[in-house]
C-alpha cells in the first residue's frame, strides 16, 4: 500500500467511524481509533502519523520497542497501546513502553504489572482482557471469573482497572461477545470498551466501543510472518 493509499485508508475509516456514531446517536468524539501498526516498518507508519493519527496498537513488546522509540521522538503526543499477549517477564519494558495495556488476564500478569508500576513510577492505564467465548487457544479471563479477577486486581495488586477488551471468536457473530462485554463492564463501572476491529467495528460502536483496533483497514494486509 502506498503512502497515499495508507492516509486515504485512515480519512475513510475515521468518515466510517463518524458515521457509526451518528446512526447510534453517539458523540464521534467518544470513540478513539487505535491504528493497530503490528508488523508495519517506521516507514510505513510515518504518513499515517503525519496525516494526524496519534493512537496506534502494538502485539509485541520488541516489535515496539525497536520501531516507537525514533516515531516518538519526531511525534512526541503519540499514545502507545499494547493489544497482544502478554507475557509477565516483558511487565518491566511494557510498562516503560505503554501507555494503555489492553492484555491483563491473569494473576502471573497482575502481580508483574504491579511491581514495575511502583518500581517505576509510571502508570499504564490498564484494560483486562475477557476471553468472551471461552476459547482454550485464547488468552482472556472467563466471563464468570471476571468479578473474582477484578477483585483480586483492586485489593491484592493495588492495580486500578479502567476497561475491558475481547477479541470474539471468529466463526461467531461478534454483536453477542459485545453486549456481554458491554454488560460486564457496566456492572462494575468501567469506562473503556476496546473492541471491535477492521470486519466488525460498525457493530462494536453500536454496542457501546470507546476503542476500536483497525490494523488492516488502515494499512492494507500484513505478510505473514516466517515460520
Amino acid at each position: 500500500m502506498s503512502e497515499n493509499d495508507a492516509v486515504e485508508a485512515l480519512r475513510e475509516v475515521r468518515e466510517a467511524i463518524r458515521r457509526a456514531a451518528s446512526d447510534y446517536d453517539r458523540d464521534p468524539s467518544s470513540i478513539t481509533l487505535v491504528a493497530v501498526s503490528k508488523t508495519f516498518s517506521g516507514n510505513a507508519i510515518e504518513p499515517v502519523l503525519a496525516a494526524g493519527q496519534r493512537v496506534f496498537g502494538e502485539n509485541y513488546v520488541q516489535e515496539a520497542k525497536a520501531k516507537w522509540p525514533g516515531l516518538r521522538s519526531r511525534y512526541p503526543d503519540v499514545e502507545l497501546h499494547m493489544i497482544g499477549p502478554l507475557q509477565s517477564n516483558k511487565a518491566k519494558e511494557a510498562v516503560e513502553l505503554f501507555d494503555v495495556i489492553h492484555t491483563l488476564d491473569r494473576p502471573s500478569l497482575a502481580e508483574a504489572l504491579a511491581k514495575e508500576i511502583a518500581k517505576q513510577g509510571k502508570k499504564p492505564r490498564l484494560l483486562v482482557q475477557v476471553n468472551t467465548g471461552e476459547e482454550p487457544q485464547k488468552g482472556g479471563i472467563a466471563p464468570g471469573e471476571v468479578d473474582a479477577f477484578l477483585e483480586a486486581c483492586r485489593t491484592k495488586y493495588g492495580l486500578e482497572v479502567e476497561g475491558l477488551m475481547c477479541i470474539p471468536p471468529a466463526e461467531d457473530p461478534p454483536s453477542p461477545h459485545f453486549a456481554l462485554l458491554n454488560t460486564l463492564a457496566d456492572r462494575h463501572g468501567l469506562q473503556i470498551l476496546s473492541m471491535g476491529m477492521s470486519a466488525d467495528f460498525d457493530e462494536a460502536i453500536q454496542l457501546g466501543a470507546t476503542h476500536v483496533r483497525v490494523g488492516s483497514a488502515i494499512f492494507g494486509a500484513r505478510s505473514k510472518p516466517a515460520a
